[in-house]
């Protein structure tokens, strides 16, 4: 398609999660070109975190369609579709199995431009998750200190680096903080997975109930991403839901659900351990505080905003610290709270429409993994979903040409549940016994 023909663009994203799909639906919008007319068909992987309706509508994503699949399903569905832009909006496992899967399906024929990333803060495994999304025509980077790190990796193993495109975020935004509201509201941003331990949640918990207490004038709120037995991008095997149960609470303090941002309208206070939900606050000018009662540490995430002025203590908080962000630290981290945050995606529009302008003439897929670089490690991600080492479906792969059957939908759910039960339930006592 010409570049000059970007009137209208179909556009598939594929994603494993509900955050990854507000991820990828709204970058596959923020990579059109502003006067471009876009058709969004959303692909939804089966597997544990595959979203609920309740999940998909919190999103707030309208697509023109949306199916769930598995990995085999969609790479037919992408042999028989065509589209200007694929957006792989997954784990890098399966960013990886896809871009094989991809290049076996589409050889060296027409093919859209293929693009990836992540979700929000890279604080761990950064060379293996880059690694598993080399191939990718653009693999964007969050922010300037995300570029220049993806770069070295890539050029410290001799891959080609010409895919990382810095861009920003693509679900911040909202009105800038003006000053404090009436109620004062403190507002924690749970996370599924960090901490992990019964005891770190329950000590943060138990603090944000006091701090409650002690200014029974604010409002705190416990910011929750999911409902019992849903999941998300991280299985969250102890949900603050279950916590909180019996304990007395004072009448400022409340669970509240929803998106982020409508939350953020209220918030005075931000406070977390290391989630992305800190940076959409940064990005807002919103007081943010990082956490630093269970140590400043990489399995935490927090150690990520060091330098960010943001991080402190309850202790502080109790005592009635307000942080300031250091505003070199938040322009490198890609919140563009300066103003600049409209022309963010500008160069990855530019590179798009450039590969748009010979999408007949675009190179197969080249993932840095291959079965000669790395052949005691590919065959069993490609396994994984199912694809055999040239990344061609293995016989009895699961696949269908309709719609499951009710008796086939009720099994599916049963055993999703099934699966999220052992997660939350049986697990933790499992873990418990040994411990004693």
């Amino acid at each position: 398609m010409p570049a000059s023909a970007t009137k209208s663009l179909r556009v598939a994203v594929l994603a494993d999660s509900d955050t990854r799909w507000k991820w990828g639906a709204l970058t596959a919008q923020r990579l059109a070109p502003a006067t471009a007319e876009i058709r969004l068909d959303g692909y939804l992987l089966r597997g544990r975190a595959t979203p609920t309706a309740r999940q998909l509508k919190e999103v707030g994503v309208r697509a023109d369609s949306l199916r769930e699949v598995t990995g085999v399903e969609f790479l037919r569905a992408m042999t028989e579709q065509s589209y200007d832009i694929l957006v792989l909006a997954l784990v890098g496992g399966g960013v990886q199995a896809m871009l094989h899967g991809l290049r076996h399906a589409w050889g060296s024929g027409e093919r859209p431009v293929v693009v990836t990333g992540y979700v929000g803060v890279v604080y761990e495994k950064l060379a293996d998750g880059l690694l598993l999304r080399h191939g990718a025509d653009l693999v964007l980077a969050n922010s300037r200190h995300d570029a220049d790190r993806f770069r070295a990796v890539y050029e410290g193993v001799g891959a080609d680096a010409r895919a990382v495109t810095e861009v920003a975020l693509p679900f911040l935004g909202g009105a800038p903080y003006t000053g404090e509201h009436e109620p004062y509201t403190v507002v924690f941003a749970a996370q599924p997975s960090v901490p992990d331990s019964r005891k770190d949640r329950t000590y943060l918990l138990n603090r944000l109930i006091e701090h409650a207490r002690r200014h029974p004038e604010r409002e705190v709120l416990l910011k929750l991403r999911s409902k019992p037995g849903e999941h998300t991008t991280h299985i969250e095997e102890l949900p603050y839901q279950k916590l909180v149960q019996g304990k007395d609470v004072p009448a400022n303090f409340r669970l509240v659900y929803g998106h982020m941002g409508e939350v953020l309208d209220r918030t005075d206070l931000l406070v977390t351990i290391s989630s992305t939900a800190a940076l959409e606050s940064l990005h807002r000018r919103i007081p943010t505080v990082v956490l630093t009662d269970l140590g400043v540490r990489e399995v935490l995430g927090n150690h990520h905003f060091t330098g960010s002025g943001c991080l402190a203590s309850w202790d502080q908080l109790d005592a009635g610290h307000r942080p300031a962000a250091d505003e070199e630290w938040v322009a490198r981290q890609g919140v563009a709270a300066d103003g600049t945050y409209d022309t963010a995606f500008d160069t990855a529009r530019e590179r798009i429409a450039g590969l748009l302008g010979r999408s007949g003439d675009l190179a197969p897929l080249a993932p840095y993994y291959t079965p000669e670089t790395a052949p005691g490690y590919l065959p069993g991600i490609l396994a994984r979903h199912h694809l055999g080492p040239d990344g061609a479906p293995l016989p009895g792969a699961p696949a269908a040409d309709r719609e499951p059957g009710p008796v086939r939908q009720i099994v599916r759910r049963a055993a999703r549940g099934a699966y999220r039960h052992g997660v939350q339930r049986v697990a933790p006592v499992i873990r418990r016994m040994g411990e004693l």
